[in-house]
């Protein structure tokens, strides 16, 4: 049997993923490790790249990693950090603009 999601969970679920977006550093981190791709990206690169480092990384790093956006795996003596939440960050655009223009009248105004 198919389970539907009511629409305020779907509202809580998006709420508490937005939250965890945030902060604009948080958001730096996210965008630095998707463009970095599935392989991810060294810690310190990460830093680097984004301009935050330390255990204000170590912080935001949590907060994503708490909300399923980013995964850090240690390989060897290395913490790679990667995102993994692709369809998850698709389904937030799509939660965003699935009513789009419901309300207007004039329906050549909707997009998709």
């Amino acid at each position: 049997m198919k389970q539907t999601v009511s629409p305020d969970l779907d509202l809580a679920l998006a709420a508490s993923t937005f939250a965890a977006l945030g902060s604009e550093q948080r958001l730096s981190v996210l965008r630095t490790l998707v463009r970095a791709g599935p392989e991810g990206l060294r810690i310190g690169t990460l830093g680097e790249r984004c301009g935050v480092s330390g255990s204000t990384l170590t912080h935001h790093m949590k907060i994503l990693t708490q909300a399923g956006l980013v995964r850090q795996e240690r390989k060897g003596r290395s913490i790679i950090c990667a995102a993994v939440a692709y369809d998850e960050l698709r389904q937030l655009s799509e939660f965003l603009l699935r009513e789009c223009c419901a309300d207007c009248p004039d329906t050549e105004h909707t997009h998709g």
